[in-house]
């Protein structure tokens, strides 16, 4: 699959569940995921959420993992008749279910195994398992897909066990510049004309409005040290050319 510039190593997020779609529950995983995965140096280049729906969580997952080097998935990997992730991975991927023995062991050790439970124990054929230190049984991974919880805090612990898996790229660095005073329709042009003199490089303009003061930061992004220390010069530089000059670098 293509990962666009070099060096650049590629992942999607897809969130499974009708609850993050309802509103009824608030997604937090993605923003961990891409933090988790920067460290890396690979980025999130597409985050979709989809229902509860075999036929649509197969459709985004083969879109994804074609188009990316990496994918993973949140939720739907529960005991209920509505978690049905692994069952959309199985056939995205044109394989069977079967229920791991590793996790019945596991489950078998704390609990009385119900229909329910053992749903938990089926990964597809040719799965690998991913360790959740948490609570509960594991997620699964097949592919170049990765198959982790819905509960932030077990996703973020079956992470652990995802990144020493993955082909590392080189890790993007962020610089800040700080505009007050000035609105984004006076910073666009001078913005613009720098995000074009460095096309591997991503540069935005982030608005903030304060009690007493607005502005934007401005964030410009990149893998060569050299190239995002000239881009933040010539930034700085063709603002105050633009007149805007309560203009500094900041932190974060």
């Amino acid at each position: 699959m293509a990962s666009g510039q070099e060096g650049r190593v590629t992942a999607a997020v897809l969130i499974i569940g009708d609850e993050i779609l309802s509103g009824r529950t608030r997604d937090t995983n993605l923003g961990d995921i891409a933090s988790y995965l920067g460290v890396y140096g690979i980025d999130v280049a597409e985050a979709r959420t989809v229902p509860d729906v075999i036929e649509v969580i197969v459709e985004a997952l083969n879109a994804l993992r074609s188009r990316y080097d990496y994918v993973i998935t949140t939720g739907g990997i529960g005991p209920t008749h509505d978690d049905i992730t692994a069952d959309a991975v199985a056939a995205a991927f044109e394989v069977e279910l079967f229920e791991h023995p590793d996790i019945l062991r596991m489950m078998e050790a704390k609990y009385e195994l119900t229909p329910a439970r053992r749903r938990m124990a089926r990964v597809p054929q040719g799965g690998e398992l991913v360790i959740n230190p948490v609570n509960g049984p594991p997620g699964f991974t097949i592919g170049n897909v990765f198959v982790l919880a819905g509960v932030p805090q077990i996703m973020r612990g079956m992470l652990q066990d995802v990144g020493h898996r993955l082909r590392g790229g080189a890790v993007t660095l962020s610089r800040t510049v700080r505009v007050e005073g000035s609105g984004e329709g006076v910073i666009a042009a001078p913005l613009e004309a720098v995000a074009k003199a460095h096309p591997q490089m991503s540069l935005g303009s982030y608005p903030f409005f304060e009690p007493d003061r607005f502005g934007s930061n401005l964030v410009v992004r990149g893998r060569e040290p050299a190239e995002l220390d000239a881009a933040v010069a010539e930034l700085i530089a063709a603002l105050k050319a633009a007149g805007i000059m309560n203009v500094a670098e900041v932190e974060g």
